[in-house]
C-alpha cells in the first residue's frame, strides 16, 4: 500500500527524485516538516533566506544529514528559485527514503 507522501518520491534513473515545498526563513530548520497533500510535496523548514543560494545550501545539507549521506550526493534539478523543488539523491533507494521518511511523518 502506498502512503500518501510516497507520490512525492519517484525512482529515476539517475537516483530517486523527491519533490519538496519549502519554506525558508522559519525559526527552526525542520525535514520533514510534514506533506503537503494536494500539492504532493514532501516540506522542508529552513532558517536561511531565500538569498543568494543560502537557503538552497541549507537545504542539501539538511537533507543530506537527514539521510546520513554525502551533500555531494544531493542536486536540486527543478525550482531552484522556487519554493517548489525537486531533488535528486544518488546513494540511496526509494525503499530506504520510504522508510527514513515513514519513521518521521508517520508518527
Amino acid at each position: 500500500m502506498i502512503t500518501s507522501f510516497e507520490k512525492a518520491i519517484k525512482e529515476t534513473k539517475n537516483g530517486i527524485a523527491i519533490d519538496l515545498e519549502v519554506t525558508p526563513g522559519s525559526k527552526k530548520a525542520c525535514f520533514p516538516a510534514g506533506y503537503n497533500q494536494w500539492r504532493e510535496r514532501i516540506e522542508i523548514k529552513l532558517t536561511s533566506v531565500a538569498q543568494k543560494g543560502k537557503a538552497n545550501g541549507q537545504l542539501i545539507e539538511i537533507v543530506a544529514d537527514f539521510f546520513n549521506i554525502s551533500s555531494r550526493d544531493i542536486a536540486i534539478v527543478s525550482g531552484a528559485k522556487s519554493s517548489k523543488k525537486t531533488v535528486i539523491i544518488n546513494g540511496i533507494a526509494q525503499n530506504q527514503a520510504v522508510l527514513a521518511l515513514d519513521s518521521v511523518l508517520m508518527k
